[in-house]
């Protein structure tokens, strides 16, 4: 599985406008919808809320995860979002979060939610892959910056 297949340049905001979790979510979601059209944004906004009700998504390292499941959903669905200022995310190190995956998956897929989940966890362990994506300037360059982190990720 490579983020490439399952994530748009124009899924990526470069700057988050939120101010908090919810808004944030709300701004990732919207990022998700503009591309499926079948998913309701209220309903993905809810099932996220419901996800973070469970424990906190902000992994640390300025790094958060939200994710979630819905059933209007063919395939897994990526957007990212980056606030440079940080923002409260309750997370795992109390630290402001900068950098958001959202991952969305269909219902039936827990088996590519959570490889994909991992995937992502993975890539951000890296310090250099994080700072990449603090200091693009542009979304082209986020991207970017993620499809050349996934081929190096993917080589034998």
């Amino acid at each position: 599985m490579k983020l490439s297949d399952i994530i748009t340049e124009d899924s990526i905001i470069s700057e988050l406008a939120a101010s908090d979790k919810k808004g944030v979510l709300e701004e990732l979601a919207q990022a998700i919808c503009n591309h499926a059209p079948t998913v309701d944004k209220s309903d993905l906004v809810r099932v996220l809320l419901e996800r973070e009700k469970l424990g906190s998504t902000g992994i640390g390292e300025g790094v958060a995860i939200p994710h979630g499941k819905i059933n209007s959903l063919s395939q897994p669905m990526i957007s990212f979002g980056r606030s440079k200022h940080g923002l409260d995310f309750d997370s795992m190190d109390a630290q402001p979060a900068h950098l958001f995956f959202l991952l969305v998956a269909p219902d039936s897929s827990a088996g590519l939610h959570l490889k994909t989940l991992a995937k992502i966890a993975r890539v951000l362990k890296s310090r250099a892959f994080r700072k990449k994506l603090m200091e693009a300037g542009t979304r082209e360059e986020i991207y970017e910056a993620i499809v050349k982190t996934d081929e190096q990720e993917n080589e034998p």
